[in-house]
């Protein structure tokens, strides 16, 4: 009996080890400037009154602000709390697999849940994305739905689906199709009502999103923006490049590669050979959840499960870089184990067979990350990250001369600023708009965005219509970057906007300030006040 427990205990031990090693050092690491950027913005305007989609560009469901905002009420505004918040993501969808997988075998579960842990959480980091949550709460709903008998818990796993709903839209199709072999596999209508009611009650918050910011505003900011104007300034050749790297921030990436002394294939055909991998193992799932339900007498959990995993798949295909293939993989490679065991019914090699495929096939976005995080967190390697601090707030950048000038560009605004000021962050041309610096937004706080462009988007932020030069007009302060003005990805990324903006900006502002060095003749942030 002891040795029972004991077994019982190592194994969710085993997996929190996994989990809490590389914790240190993401802790301290650099953050996407944009996207936790404007995690660590939006709510705080929420808190401020500001309603997404009506008064701020916001892509993704309320869900995830609505949780910020109101972890940020009890905490305080803090990078630590919004990344307590994203670690707390993170481990659900890792607990998730290690639930899912469980009834297959305990180190089967243990051996899937580090498949994702490594899979998810060095390269994603600590930052409370949207999706990461989406995909831990749609987790859980099939997991919780396993338990047929009783309504209380399909009940509640409906509920847990709505709530992936309202952090990602764009999960419908996981959520929509793990949700109807759920309830195809019911036998009694109240426990399909059960379910369905669950499922209404998670999305019903919707309504209130829909009365606050407006019909036309939510329908703009979660389905005419990402699916129709924004697709094609973000998505990337399928299959990927195999001798190149075709997205920008990839790209960027290379320069920070850590060693890794094992024979592998160069990092951007590891991209190719990954997106393959992603495919099978959806394949090998979808087959095994068959084969369960024919050999088991209807038993439906892992098809409900594989299906689930087959419907995150257009988020890797619209953009198949390293980012974007770990959140849809780390769901299908930690699940593999279970299907294996259906299928060759062998633990051991349930267990080790996608920790092997990964460490031979792609090592460089999976385990060479993780290792190398786990040492900078024991002190074994430098962690590359500068402290931009302004009061209790600060944030974490990976280039030494941009936390230089940012220090030197606070000061400065500090100097120009004055009570009811707006303030506008921009890229260095605003023809083109392909990311921003939103988390200068987040250490001036006192200065209300200008823009409802916080995130800045191609095909969005530098559209015909999207107002952007009237925004700026009426700005007061105003901050333009040329860190990523060299962004090339072969898509519409490239094309230029109007130029009404840059005309705005030459006619009525006055540049007071130049910091860093930047690209094409400009500085690496440019500080601007209205002309007197």
């Amino acid at each position: 009996m002891k040795v029972q427990n004991a077994g019982r205990w190592a194994a969710p031990a085993v997996v929190l080890a996994v989990c809490a090693l590389p914790l240190p050092a993401l802790w301290r690491s650099p953050g996407p400037p944009m996207e936790e950027g404007f995690m660590l913005v939006f709510p705080e305007l929420v808190l401020n009154g500001q309603v997404p989609n009506r008064d701020f560009l916001h892509l993704y469901g309320p869900g995830g602000l609505w949780v910020l905002a109101a972890a940020f009420k009890a905490f305080g505004t803090i990078l630590q709390v919004e990344r307590a918040v994203g670690l707390l993501q993170l481990v659900g969808v890792v607990a998730g697999v290690f639930a899912a997988v469980r009834p297959w075998g305990r180190w089967v579960a243990v051996a899937g849940a580090t498949a994702t842990a490594v899979i998810v959480i060095p390269p994603i980091g600590l930052t409370a994305l949207a999706w990461v949550g989406a995909v831990a709460f749609g987790l859980w709903s099939v997991v919780v739905a396993r338990r047929t008998e009783s309504r209380g818990a399909l009940f509640g796993a409906g509920v847990l689906g709505g709530a992936a709903l309202l952090y990602r839209p764009d999960v419908v199709l996981a959520v929509g199709l793990s949700g109807l072999v759920v309830l195809l596999g019911l036998r009694r209508n109240e426990q399909r009502w059960a379910y369905l009611v669950g499922g209404a009650a998670g999305v019903a918050p919707y309504l209130v999103h829909f009365a606050m910011a407006g019909p036309g505003n939510v329908i703009r900011g979660l389905v005419l923006d990402p699916v129709f104007d924004l697709r094609g300034g973000r998505t990337l050749p399928l299959p990927p490049s195999w001798d190149r790297f075709d997205g920008f921030l990839q790209r960027a990436g290379l320069l920070a590669e850590p060693p890794w002394p094992f024979p592998s294939p160069p990092s951007p055909s590891q991209l190719t050979l990954w997106l393959g991998l992603l495919l099978l193992a959806n394949v090998v799932l979808v087959v095994a959840g068959v084969v369960l339900v024919r050999r088991a007498g209807g038993d439906r959990r892992l098809l409900a499960l594989a299906m689930f995993s087959v419907g995150l798949l257009p988020q890797a295909l619209q953009r198949a870089d390293s980012t974007h293939l770990a959140w849809v993989s780390c769901v299908p490679f930690g699940l593999l184990g279970a299907a294996l065991v259906v299928l060759v019914r062998n633990r051991i090699v349930a267990s080790l067979a996608p920790l092997l495929v990964m460490l031979v096939v792609v090592p460089h976005f999976t385990w060479r990350t993780y290792v190398d995080t786990v040492a900078k967190s024991v002190g074994a390697r430098p962690i590359e990250s500068g402290e931009m601090r302004r009061g209790d707030r600060v944030f974490y950048y990976g280039r030494p001369d941009a936390v230089t000038s940012v220090r030197d560009l606070l000061d400065a605004v500090d100097q120009v600023a004055e009570p009811g000021d707006t303030l506008f962050v921009g890229t260095g041309d605003l023809r083109k708009t392909p990311y921003s610096e939103a988390f200068l937004y987040y250490l001036l706080p006192e200065l209300p965005p200008a823009t409802r462009y916080i995130e800045m988007d191609p095909g969005v932020a530098n559209a015909e219509d999207s107002g952007l030069a009237d925004e700026l007009a009426a700005a007061d302060i105003v901050i333009l970057s040329s860190v990523r003005d060299d962004w090339v990805e072969p898509n519409e990324s490239l094309e230029f906007g109007p130029s009404e903006p840059n005309e705005v900006l030459e006619r009525d502002f006055c540049q007071v300030g130049s910091f860093g060095t930047g690209l094409f003749g400009r500085g690496l942030y440019e500080l601007y006040t209205r002309c007197r």
